[in-house]
This record gives C-alpha cells, sequence and structure tokens, in this order.
C-alpha cells in the first residue's frame, strides 16, 4: 500500500468550492486506486488580524478535519504575512505544519509527500520530508513557475526545492524547459498531463445545446479567472469585430467590473455575459454550446479549460504561451494567436465561417484522462520511495 500525503495549497472548500478543481480531481482519481492511501493537507493562510476581514472570516470558519468527497481533508491555518512578497510564506507553512504531520504519521505512517504547487506548497514540502524522513514530489502548474519563480524574493526559493525534491512533475513540456531555464534540474522533472472527464465533456448537438441554456448566434465562450493574466479584456475587445457574436464569461475575480466598463466603452455591453463561478456540469453545457473557446492569457502551463472545450468539439482561439502548441497540435483544434484583438477577432471570424469537423476537435484532446493521470501519478510516487 503506498500512503501519500498530498500538500496542497490550492484545493478547494465550502467558501471556495471552484479552487482548484482540478488538484481535488486529480487527489480524488489517485486515491480510488486499489494500492493508494491518501490524506489531504490544504493549509489555509490568515495574516496577523486577518479575521477582521470578511474573507478571513469564512476561511478561518472552516473545519479544520473534515472529509471532503471522500477525501480526508485538514485544513490548518499557517501565519501569512502580507507586504513581504511571500518570502516568507514557506518557512510559516512549515513551522506551521509540523506538529499536524506528528499527530497523523501516528496512525498514517505516510510513505511520500506530494507537493500540488510550487510556492510555498514546494520548499515546505522539502523542508517538512526532511524533518519526516520521506521523499519529496512537487507539481508545477504554470503560475507558480511564471510568476513565483520570477520574482526575487521567492524565485531562490523554488529553485532550491527543485534541487532537493527527490522528483518532480509538470503539466506541459513548455513548463519543464521554464523550469530548467530556471536552474532546476531537468533529469527529474516529468510531465505528467492534466486528466479529462470524457463523462462530462463530450461532443453534443451543439444547436440543441444552445437552445436548451436559451441562446442563440454565434457563441463564444472564455473559462477563468477574471484576473489580468487570462487576458479576458482582450476576448472583449476583440467581440467588436465579431459582429452578432456573444460572449460568455465563466469565472471571478477582481476584474469583472473593469472588464464590464471596457464593454461599455467598446460597444458590446449587450453581447457579453458574466456568470461568475459555476460548477463544472454547467461549464461543460457552455462549451458543448460554443462555436469558440477564446483565452487569450498571458502566461499558462497547460489549461484544463483547453482541453475541456476541445473534447467538447469546440475549437480554441488561445495565446501561444505554456503547453499550447501541445494541445493545439492540428489544424482544426483552433489557432493560436498574438496577444491583440486584431489577431483574436480574425482568428475567431475563421472559425466561424469554416468550422472545423468537431470529432476532429475533440480528437486533439483524447489522450486526456483522469485515468491515465492517476496511474502515471501512482508510478511516479512509488519510483520516489
Amino acid at each position: 500500500m503506498l500512503r501519500v500525503l498530498t500538500l496542497a495549497t490550492l484545493f478547494p472548500d465550502a467558501t471556495r468550492p471552484q479552487f482548484g478543481p482540478f488538484v481535488e480531481r486529480q487527489t480524488m482519481e489517485l486515491a480510488a486506486l486499489p494500492d493508494v492511501e491518501v490524506r489531504v493537507i490544504a493549509p489555509i493562510g490568515i495574516p496577523p488580524l486577518g479575521r477582521l476581514f470578511s474573507r478571513y472570516r469564512k476561511l478561518a470558519a472552516l473545519s479544520a478535519q473534515e472529509v471532503w468527497k471522500g477525501l480526508t481533508v485538514y485544513r490548518p491555518r499557517f501565519a501569512h504575512l502580507p507586504g513581504v512578497s511571500g518570502r516568507l510564506d514557506a518557512a510559516l507553512l512549515a513551522r506551521d505544519l509540523v506538529p499536524l504531520l506528528r499527530e497523523i504519521r501516528a496512525e498514517f505512517a505516510f510513505d511520500v509527500i506530494d507537493a500540488e504547487f510550487f510556492f510555498p506548497d514546494g520548499p515546505a514540502a522539502v523542508a517538512l520530508g526532511k524533518a519526516f524522513g520521506v521523499p519529496v514530489s512537487i507539481k508545477a502548474r504554470g503560475a507558480d513557475i511564471h510568476a513565483w519563480g520570477s520574482a526575487g524574493p521567492t524565485r531562490r526559493q523554488i529553485v532550491d526545492a527543485g534541487r532537493a525534491a527527490d522528483g518532480m512533475l509538470c503539466v506541459s513540456a513548455a513548463i519543464r524547459a521554464d523550469m530548467v531555464a530556471l536552474g532546476i534540474p531537468g533529469d527529474r522533472i516529468a510531465v505528467h498531463y492534466t486528466g479529462l472527464d470524457h463523462a462530462r465533456f463530450y461532443v453534443r448537438d451543439r444547436v440543441a445545446a444552445k437552445a436548451s441554456l436559451g441562446i442563440f448566434g454565434p457563441v463564444l465562450v472564455s473559462v477563468g479567472a477574471l484576473i489580468e493574466r487570462k487576458g479576458h479584456g482582450l476576448a472583449v475587445a476583440a467581440l467588436a469585430d465579431v459582429p452578432g457574436a456573444t460572449l460568455v464569461l465563466i469565472g471571478a475575480g477582481a476584474e469583472r467590473a473593469a472588464l464590464e466598463a471596457l464593454a461599455v466603452r467598446v460597444g458590446v455591453a449587450d453581447r457579453v455575459r458574466f456568470l461568475g463561478s459555476v460548477d463544472q456540469d454547467v461549464i461543460a453545457d457552455w462549451l458543448a454550446a460554443a462555436d469558440v473557446m477564446v483565452l487569450i492569457s498571458a502566461s499558462e502551463g497547460l489549461a484544463n479549460a483547453w482541453v475541456e472545450a476541445l473534447a467538447s468539439g469546440t475549437p480554441v482561439v488561445i495565446a501561444d504561451v505554456g503547453g499550447a502548441r501541445e494541445v493545439v497540435d492540428r489544424a482544426g483544434a483552433g489557432r493560436l494567436v498574438t496577444r491583440e484583438p486584431g489577431a483574436i477577432a480574425g482568428a475567431v471570424r475563421e472559425l466561424l465561417s469554416e468550422p472545423p469537423d468537431r470529432e476532429v476537435v475533440a480528437g486533439a484532446a483524447a489522450r486526456f484522462s483522469w485515468e491515465a493521470n492517476a496511474v502515471q501519478l501512482r508510478a511516479h510516487l512509488k519510483g520516489l520511495l
């Protein structure tokens, strides 16, 4: 029996059900294998006086331990100090987790620590692995390498953690190259592609899917947090040059008000819909109805939304970042574009005027599955023992 302690600061909870659903699903699939047991540590960083603010009060009120979709999940709090660019997060996380791991180890003798994000999870996991004498794996997902890995206060911690880890995973070959460029040894990094729920994301009748949602005409869908990095503003600006199309933004975030104002300025407010944060079934319904999925991120590892759109038979218009070329590997899958409204609009118009065969589009996602993801993860972790 392989006993895995999964460390994931990116993991859903009752206040944030869509916070890292891909980490949740990966962990559930791993735990479902017959020779694997998993416990999840999903730490919550709370600053001094943080409980004075609504956001942190809700997080502080979460149960310290619960069964979440069949997984035993611990939600310890750790000290997060704002204003220091994250430089102390990993050290404080490791420090505050030691007592809990001692308790867990008394009844669950974990064999390996599986960190699911490179910062602060990675450096903390390395420290904890040394303290408890177990090997450590760290997974890179994109923003952890591109944001934290490029920031002065945390770059060194990420590189040191990569050099000290017993093994590493990453979501695309492109991210692996970025990690190597930082100085992390490539011989211990394996590409571990995301999974895909083929029972949820599949080719459906597009006309019927649109009718069930009460929408008609060309539909563009963008799935991702409403933050600047995701490039939703570029999609909104491009919509002005795609007559008659509706853009549906799925996700929540601080940029919503700015995006609403932009839609008014460029004259498309009546053709932009904001759905907020919704569950996976709703996302699947919209991707099945969409003519094109548009996501012009400034950086990505390999976005789950890309793969889910393709599996739904919906071509993508995305920026040439991260693992984009590993997904758009055939003409029918969509277009890679520069981050400029004119280029985006032109690619969308091409796909609307000559829609690719939906089964050909779906073929680009055929190799992704949660079953394959879990089996590879188990083999990787066993190989570290």
